[in-house]
């Protein structure tokens, strides 16, 4: 590959703008291999974390290394009542569906409270297997963004793609652990990111039958909904140390 390329501004502008690209596709991508990782025992919940964003890192290396075998995938394979299906379609059908039927499975199990927990605490899954998972959505997020940043940048400047996907791994490995922990440390905000991955899962359906769902007004909805949670968990601190507050003088009066 020639690093030459690096020596021309618009060169970095690009990286610039497809690292953010990345990281901002990657958001649904954490929240996914953080919810999952809480399955596994504690200590093995970190490792799958790492291994999750490194096959993920990998994947989209290996797809960007294969650009027109996924340009050939936009080709229709078959047709469905005149309607053109390809392979991305397929892809994008099957995660689709896989991720609204996780995403519903976890709220079910926390609508369904402590004893459904407690009850399926017996079937912890396997470590394999919950990297495994990962990979599927993996591949399935890989291939939107991959095709995104082919979109962007002429496709032989694979180079600068790559060092793209690279730096936004890193910096999601820093972030994966206190996003996760945030996560499962308030149970509405795992509740308000299942609900994300449900509605990532429509969008992608959507998209493998041929629609176009604008990526902005998803994320401005996610942002938007997460600002809202975060004061409301702000209010609740609040007024918990407030009440803390007057029990303490209650008991000091009292005395």
């Amino acid at each position: 590959m020639d690093l030459s390329i690096f020596m021309h501004a618009d060169a970095w502008i690009a990286l610039l703008t497809l690292t953010i690209l990345e990281i901002v596709l990657g958001i649904d991508n954490i929240i996914f291999i953080s919810i999952l990782s809480t399955k596994l025992p504690e200590a093995q919940q970190k490792p799958a974390r790492r291994w999750g964003l490194m096959l993920a890192m990998g994947t989209r290396v290996l797809l960007l290394l294969s650009i027109s075998w996924i340009l050939g995938l936009e080709a229709d394979l078959f047709n469905i009542s005149g309607h053109g299906i390809s392979g991305r379609d397929i892809v994008l059908l099957i995660g689709g569906f896989f991720l609204i039927y996780k995403a519903t499975t976890e709220i079910h199990g926390k609508i369904e409270g402590e004893e459904h927990e407690t009850s399926s605490k017996a079937k912890t899954p396997s470590f394999v297997s919950v990297v495994g998972q990962i990979l599927l959505l993996d591949i399935v997020f890989s291939l939107d963004s991959v095709i995104t940043a082919v979109g962007m940048v002429d496709a032989d400047k694979v180079i600068i793609m790559i060092a793209a996907v690279i730096i936004a791994v890193i910096i999601m490995l820093f972030a994966a652990d206190p996003i996760s922990n945030f996560v499962q440390k308030h149970p509405t905000v795992k509740m308000l990111a299942l609900s994300f991955l449900v509605m990532i899962g429509v969008s992608l359906i959507i998209e493998g039958w041929g629609g176009h769902v604008e990526k902005g007004y998803i994320y401005t909805a996610m942002g938007f909904s997460v600002v809202v949670e975060m004061l409301n968990l702000r209010m609740k601190a609040n007024a918990k140390k407030r009440h803390e507050l007057r029990n303490m003088k209650e008991n000091e009066f009292g005395n």
